[in-house]
């Protein structure tokens, strides 16, 4: 069995990137009729036409597809073991690292993330960039170097992951509400009006399951998107709302907060990356960094929630 022409590998991650022989050509500065006889070599090769005339493009075959993620991975390392080696100098380091985010991690942690990252590297920056979705294409594609989030069946299943802590869920009211003295129990939580925080329009939760086990009911007086906004609806009424203790520490200054009077599942935060930047100098000191900041900021959190 003869031995494959690996620097094909180079020119089919580069086309199914593409999905154009000519692009591909530029890219890799060929001649099309060099591209083409390169695509021939890979279809006889993988005995698959890889890509396929759809009106005037070209599209990917289904064995193209799977193709595609394991190829560019490869290429990558390939790279990266080609490349020669340096230490890293922080000092003289310039970058810009983007990092995707549920609200309240900028607010919580941001500003102990930047000031130690001023210190170490001065040339860093940090882009911090809304999390909409769970997608974990923008990782695959380098879009964004980390991101921060509960680890799930919808996770891609390369993703690199490290948990950063553990969340629980907590009440929020107005200083001075009724509610912020005396016990609290589950009947005098479930008598006041409550936010929902919801991204998908949901109109229950955990919460409510837990009280229909008692035989009660909270009522639900508006449902919000994000907790920054369910926080200043709470703030400015007599309105109540669940949120999670760690994420929205800074957000709940000066609020009365408390356990609430019935079980609720914990979340675990986490940090996730592709595994083609595992060895980067950079990227490594950079999630050595958040887990720091945020593992400094548990006792200071539970402090706060203690005090309140």
């Amino acid at each position: 069995m003869s031995t494959p022409d690996l620097n094909l590998l180079v020119t089919l991650n580069v086309l199914l990137a593409e999905g154009s022989v000519a692009r591909a050509a530029r890219r890799l500065r060929l001649s099309p009729s060099a591209m083409s006889r390169a695509l021939a070599r890979l279809r006889e090769t993988t005995g698959d036409p890889l890509l396929v005339r759809a009106g005037r493009g070209l599209v990917p075959t289904p064995r193209a597809l799977e193709l595609r993620e394991r190829v560019g991975e490869l290429v990558q390392e390939a790279e990266a073991a080609l490349r020669p080696s340096e230490t890293l100098n922080l000092k003289q380091l310039v970058w810009t690292f983007t990092l995707r985010t549920r609200e309240g991690f900028v607010e919580n942690f941001g500003p102990d993330l930047i000031a130690r990252i001023a210190e170490q590297a001065p040339g860093v920056r940090l882009y911090f960039t809304q999390k909409l979705d769970k997608d974990s294409t923008p990782l695959r594609d380098g879009t964004i170097d980390l991101e921060t989030g509960v680890v799930g069946d919808d996770t891609g299943p390369e993703l690199r992951t490290q948990a950063l802590f553990r969340d629980r869920f907590i009440g929020v009211v107005r200083s001075g509400h009724p509610l912020s003295e005396g016990a609290m129990t589950p009947a005098r939580y479930a008598a006041g009006q409550h936010i929902l925080v919801s991204r998908r329009g949901l109109k229950k939760g955990e919460i409510d399951e837990a009280l229909e086990g008692l035989g009660l009911e909270r009522q639900i007086a508006t449902i919000v998107g994000s907790f920054s906004a369910a926080l200043a609806l709470a703030r400015a009424s007599d309105l109540i709302v669940s949120v999670p203790e760690r994420y929205t520490g800074n957000l709940r200054a000066d609020m009365h907060s408390f356990a609430l009077p019935v079980p609720t599942s914990d979340v675990t935060i986490s940090l996730l990356w592709h595994p083609r930047m595992d060895a980067d100098p950079a990227h490594r000191w950079l999630r050595g960094c958040i887990r720091d900041v945020c593992a400094e900021r548990r006792s200071d959190l539970s402090a706060r929630f203690e005090a309140g």
